[in-house]
């Protein structure tokens, strides 16, 4: 299942590496489709980054977050 958002919040993101970043979440990360799901519904609540939000809820550990970060970077 893919996930399909608008990219509120994610500062500077071309739709591509926004949906290559949702890939690396489910594909690397093993992140749930339900548990994207619950950052996006926050997110359009209160705008921020995907990565800090799946941390803030609890949805990712802190070397995931990292591994996000890094993906970012090289992206």
């Amino acid at each position: 299942m893919t996930i399909h958002s608008a990219q509120g919040g994610e500062i500077q993101m071309s739709q591509s590496k926004y949906s290559r970043l949702i890939n690396f979440l489910q594909e690397d990360l093993a992140i749930s489709t339900a548990s994207l799901a619950v950052a996006l519904r926050h997110r359009e609540q209160d705008p921020g980054p995907l990565a800090m939000i799946l941390w803030q809820y609890g949805l990712i550990t802190l070397e995931q977050l990292d591994q996000i970060y890094d993906w970012l970077e090289t992206a």
